[in-house]
């Protein structure tokens, strides 16, 4: 018996029997965790470890996550995935739609108590086009005046057509019309800049302690302008790559929230948590991409092809990954607003197999002479079962050798942009906004995220032309973009993705939605 029970039979032994009663509730309370720090605290997943938590710099899910919670920009979203103003309480978009006008919260505070002003969010969009910076996601700016003429480093950053009109009004002029730049101010690369090294933060949590590969625990922000209505204390996230790992502590009730699930246990998930499985609808792809800049692939479009017919996506996602992702045979999304219902290819399994073999022949391999590839991945229990039942559908239609790398997060990112070693990698884009060219503009000549290193100059007209239009033209030109992608082979469309997670019946504000956002601000414990 411990010490503490001890002196709780102790207790039972000696004063009268109301006293006692009282001094046992009192005991009892003490042998007990905090019942309000429990339920203030919400566990959730985060994937693999963020690469950065630098505004301008983090490029992976995980990063941008857990930058959502610790700073704001102009808008914001909502529980379901709806525009909301944020550090903007209003703003007007002029008749031509060139000029954009944005008034900022007057209460709005950095963590530190400082006021936050139109100028640090200049000094963002300063930094984050400064070449200097490198960083990836620059050239979503290029709508706005001046700004792809700074990243090129042809023009100074007083170029930049942002106007600010006093502390707390700025206006940003267009080259041309953009429906969709209020979504592109959700994510945190046009956040405002809190400074180099700074420990300061915008949003509703500031960041309290990283252990990196372990967690990063994060604390109601004092400061933040509606801090009264945030309903959480604490939000750590923990860094976990394997669902199953994942899986194995959300059941051991140490996870509230989980970022995945296991490849191939959705049925045996369903018939054991039941309504805790959240699936849902999720503006993502997934895809390999050849690196067409080196051998085995430099030139050589119909090898490519080749390698594409043979993969079956339906037996892929449904028996190797069955989380519910839906096969896909070409790079945007279902559910893509406005965007054009895509006719599926010839299901003929065997008219496919001929077809690729001869293609494989026509490049010079067969048997006696199989071809070798590298197919590299991130670590995770996904990708290495999706990259051994790829490799094994190359090999026994076409007698492809095929060598598999999984490498951690950052590693992996770093090999993948640099394009040295890389012959076909894994890639994937999840939706920063609303539109089909977030996801065509990575295959641009001059994207820093063209990490197959494809250099097309049809491929970039029909991209500048819809750049230049609107309406059902700019979707004409996006859908050759497109077409024009898929035709040269560049990537190997497998799966689109969908929202998984598992959730607490505890957990409130939890909503599903396009765009899988769930910030933590919403979110609390019942």
């Amino acid at each position: 018996m411990s010490i503490r029970f001890q002196a709780l039979f102790r207790w039972f032994a000696g004063p009268p029997i109301r006293l006692r009663l009282l001094a046992c509730l009192f005991a009892v309370a003490a042998l007990l965790p905090s019942a309000s720090v429990m339920a203030d605290t919400l566990h959730r997943g985060v994937g693999p470890e963020p690469d950065s938590l630098d505004l301008h710099r983090a490029q992976s899910l995980s990063a941008i996550n857990v930058l959502r919670d610790l700073h704001e920009g102009l808008i914001s979203y909502s529980a379901d995935g709806q525009l909301i103003p944020a550090l903007a309480e209003r703003w007007e978009v002029s008749a031509d739609g060139l000029a954009w006008t944005f008034w900022l919260r007057e209460e709005a505070r950095w963590s530190d108590g400082q006021p936050l002003t139109a100028g640090d969010l200049l000094a963002g969009w300063r930094r984050l086009l400064d070449p200097a910076t490198a960083s990836p996601q620059a050239a979503w700016l290029d709508r706005v005046v001046g700004a792809e003429a700074i990243r090129r480093g042809q023009a100074g950053p007083e170029a930049l057509g942002v106007e600010i009109l006093s502390p707390h009004q700025l206006r940003i002029r267009l080259l041309r019309p953009t429906p969709w730049f209020a979504e592109l101010l959700t994510h945190p690369a046009t956040y405002p800049w809190p400074g180099e090294n700074s420990l300061r933060y915008s949003g509703p949590f500031l960041l309290e302690e990283h252990v990196p590969g372990a967690h990063l625990h994060l604390v109601r922000n004092p400061a933040w302008r509606e801090a009264d209505r945030v309903r959480l204390q604490a939000v750590r996230w923990h860094v976990i790559e394997e669902p199953n790992v994942e899986l194995n502590r959300y059941r051991a009730g140490g996870l509230h929230i989980t970022e995945t699930i296991p490849p191939g246990r959705l049925d045996w998930l369903r018939s054991q948590v039941g309504e805790e499985l959240r699936i849902a609808p999720y503006l993502g792809s997934f895809f390999l991409a050849f690196n067409v800049g080196r051998e085995p692939f430099r030139d050589r479009p119909g090898l490519r092809r080749a390698l594409s017919l043979v993969i079956d996506r339906e037996l892929l996602a449904e028996r190797v990954l069955g989380a519910g992702e839906i096969p896909a045979h070409r790079l945007i999304p279902p559910g893509m607003p406005g965007w054009p219902t895509a006719e599926l290819p010839s299901v003929d399994r065997e008219a496919r197999l001929q077809e690729a073999r001869a293609l494989y022949r026509a490049a010079g391999y067969s048997e006696a002479r199989p071809l070798t590839v590298e197919l590299r991945v991130n670590t995770s229990l996904a990708h290495r079962r999706m990259s051994v039942a790829v490799a094994a559908m190359w090999r026994e239609h076409l007698g492809v050798r095929t060598r598999q790398i999984s490498e951690e997060w950052k590693v992996f990112v770093a090999n993948r942009r640099h394009g040295r070693l890389t012959e076909i990698v894994r890639g994937g884009w999840i939706a920063d906004w609303r539109d089909p060219a977030n996801f065509l503009q990575l295959f641009l000549s001059d994207s820093p995220l063209n990490y197959s290193f494809w250099r097309d100059q049809r491929f970039d007209e029909l991209m500048g032309q819809a750049a230049e239009a609107s309406g059902p033209s700019r979707i004409e030109a996006l859908v050759a973009a497109e077409d024009r992608l898929l035709d040269q082979q560049v990537i190997v469309p497998l799966y689109y993705y969908v929202s998984r997670h598992l959730v607490k019946p505890d957990v409130r504000g939890f909503e599903d939605n396009l765009m899988d956002v769930h910030l933590s601000r919403w979110l609390w414990l019942d």
